[in-house]
């Protein structure tokens, strides 16, 4: 009697277990993604977090639905996009870029929030610190600052003779501070001269472009946000007229006609985005969850842009080359 009692409870926790297990198979993971910019730059980091996202098993159209929201390089829209994806409403919000990150990072947002920020989130009060958030928010942050004077050494190795660089950042943008010092030190080990230019709007960034033009700068560094992506054909035509090298961090300024990109492997970041939502759908913390650093870095030349502005590049550069754009 004893056995078949204890038979007959084994068998009806076992039903239990997998009763439980065919609901949470059964639930959609409602997840919701906002931009300020636009829907196109962003195509290779979007089907990199999918890919991610279906290696974990989640699968849109079975038990994983995306709401997409894009601001069209309009700021202002966000707080309109987020409301939006409330009303759907979604599990797990997702921010793309540092202005989406801004905006939501001072909403009321009654769901986990998963990032991926080009700046700096324990400058920008989104965080305690890396190890410890302390916050509703937590995920990657592109911010490579060191890359800034590994970006001055290349253009050196590029153009032995070059003095004066011209530096064009946004000095609002959370962490430009780290990156200024970066650069001011590989400067200094290098004999290079670098000038700031302030590109906070588009007029500034106007401004800026004309100063520039009078200035002795020979060669153009861009501190990488989403403001330099949403403006980059400016700033590439520009330094490509007056046949300067211009050198940034992420790899769209290179497509786009930059001579030299050396930074984070974004798609990377963005399939490593996946796993926050998976913990976060397991029930982890935001506030528990470390902020990420990059850990691969590539390096992209465009050979098209050399020949545009009549630059040989050596052969030792070449071949450390990642990918080349020809």
């Amino acid at each position: 009697m004893k056995r078949r009692t204890v038979l007959g409870t084994a068998f009806a926790l076992a039903l239990m277990q997998n009763s439980s297990r065919t609901v949470a198979a059964d639930k959609v993971l409602r997840l919701g993604w906002v931009s300020a910019q636009e829907a196109a730059s962003l195509t290779p980091m979007v089907a990199a977090l999918r890919a991610s996202l279906a290696r974990l098993g989640y699968v849109e159209g079975r038990n994983l639905a995306i709401e997409f929201r894009y601001g069209d390089n309009s700021v202002e829209r966000v707080p309109e996009l987020v409301a939006e994806l409330q009303r759907v409403p979604v599990d797990i919000l997702l921010a793309q870029g540092g202005p989406a990150v801004n905006v939501v990072g001072g909403l009321p947002v009654g769901v986990p929030v998963a990032y991926v920020f080009s700046g700096d989130p324990v400058s920008a009060g989104f965080a305690k610190s890396l190890a410890h958030p302390d916050s509703n928010m937590t995920g990657l942050t592109l911010l490579a600052a060191e890359m800034n004077g590994k970006l001055l050494e290349i253009l050196r190795e590029m153009v032995p003779s070059l003095r004066d660089v011209a530096i064009i950042v946004n000095p609002q943008h959370p962490g430009s501070h780290i990156e200024r010092d970066y650069t001011d030190g590989a400067a200094r080990q290098l004999g290079l001269r670098t000038e700031y230019f302030p590109a906070r709007t588009r007029d500034e960034l106007a401004s800026s472009l004309e100063a520039m033009a009078a200035s002795p700068a020979r060669a153009v560094s861009i501190f990488s946000d989403s403001f330099a992506v949403a403006n980059r054909r400016q700033i590439l035509d520009f330094a490509i007229a007056r046949r300067m090298p211009v050198m940034s961090g992420w790899p769209i300024f290179a497509d786009s006609g930059a001579l030299c990109t050396y930074g984070p492997r974004l798609v990377d970041s963005y399939a490593r985005l996946a796993s926050y939502v998976d913990r976060m759908a397991k029930g982890a913390r935001p506030a528990e969850l470390p902020i990420e650093r990059p850990t691969t870095f590539e390096l992209v030349l465009n050979l098209k842009t050399a020949d545009a502005i009549g630059l040989k590049l050596p052969q030792s550069l070449l071949v450390r080359a990642d990918r080349l754009i020809s």
